[in-house]
């Protein structure tokens, strides 16, 4: 990064049009926000203190928890600072950052739901060896490959897109992400070509792969499902739900997110801030609502816990 880049401030030009509206959203982010931020704490308290939960499947959605707290939470405070002022601008290192933590936010999730997939894999096709496939260490093993990876990569992209030259400072935005970033930069040069290119490979190993991973694991559980019958069928369905639900939501959340940044110029200020929480506060709103739903066993442990605060009131 050249000094003036590191000194640069980028404006975000769609809060312009937001004044007679700024409160409403403000009021709609912040009771968002914080029922996510209530929902998930509560759900990783249950999963702490309850031994019952401690297993792997558990652990990956501890995990899945805490990266939805750290994409929503690199989004949404600065917004709100934003809606209740009439500042609209960020440092080009603030901005850097928020990219990297959000860009985090998604292939973490993406390679989360895939381990998640390959859990539930292995408790319906090798029951018996299940505690001998899945130990601890394979856990943090997994665990490992899942987020430190995903973080160093995505590291490497923030470097590459600080490496373009910039000539423009304005984000059609209410927030920062590699794609406007990169569109600020002074036409051609070898560093986008180098930036765009290590994008694409990012893209394939950690979006599309785990895609494709997740829909062919699922394929043959529902084939599985499709031969069992009675109980066997129930239990294998009830086992898979939750993480069924958490994956169409976050594909259609990302499906929601490459239209908005195709068409993001063309769109009315007020539009940009209902794109910005399909994808970074209705996922991890939801993720924790879905579970303790359809979970039996977070279910019974969420009464255990109610039981215990009433009897101490």
């Amino acid at each position: 990064m050249n000094g003036s880049s590191f000194r640069a401030t980028l404006t975000f030009t769609a809060y312009k049009d937001m004044d007679s509206t700024k409160n409403v959203f403000f009021t709609v982010v912040f009771l968002m926000y914080t029922a996510c931020i209530v929902t998930n704490v509560t759900l990783m308290l249950l999963i702490y203190l309850d031994a019952s939960l401690h297993k792997p499947m558990y652990i990956f959605l501890f995990s899945l928890i805490i990266n939805g707290l750290v994409g929503s939470t690199a989004v949404w405070p600065k917004v709100m600072a934003m809606l209740l002022s009439f500042v609209n601008t960020t440092s080009y290192v603030g901005c850097l950052i928020q990219i990297c933590f959000t860009v985090t936010y998604g292939v973490c999730t993406n390679t989360l739901l895939t381990v998640m997939a390959y859990d539930r894999l292995v408790s319906i096709f090798q029951p018996l060896q299940y505690h001998t496939i899945m130990t601890p260490q394979k856990v943090r093993q997994l665990l490992l490959a899942a987020d430190l990876v995903p973080v160093l990569c995505v590291v490497g992209q923030v470097f590459l897109t600080s490496r373009i030259p910039m000539c423009k400072h304005t984000l059609h935005k209410i927030l920062c992400d590699n794609i406007s970033v990169s569109g600020l930069s002074c036409g051609d040069s070898i560093q986008s070509r180098v930036a765009n290119l290590y994008g694409l490979c990012l893209i394939i190993a950690l979006v599309i792969l785990p895609l494709l991973l997740v829909l062919l694991s699922y394929v043959k559980i529902i084939m599985f499902i499709l031969k069992t019958s009675g109980k066997a069928r129930q239990k294998t369905f009830e086992t898979c739900s939750p993480h069924i639900i958490v994956f169409v939501n976050f594909s259609l959340a990302s499906l929601f997110s490459v239209i908005y940044n195709r068409v993001n110029r063309y769109l009315p200020s007020e539009v940009h801030i209902f794109f910005a929480c399909i994808y970074f506060l209705v996922p991890p709103l939801l993720h924790p609502i879905i579970y303790g739903i359809k979970n039996q066993e977070i279910r019974h442990s969420l009464s255990k816990l109610q039981k215990r605060v009433i009897r101490i009131i």
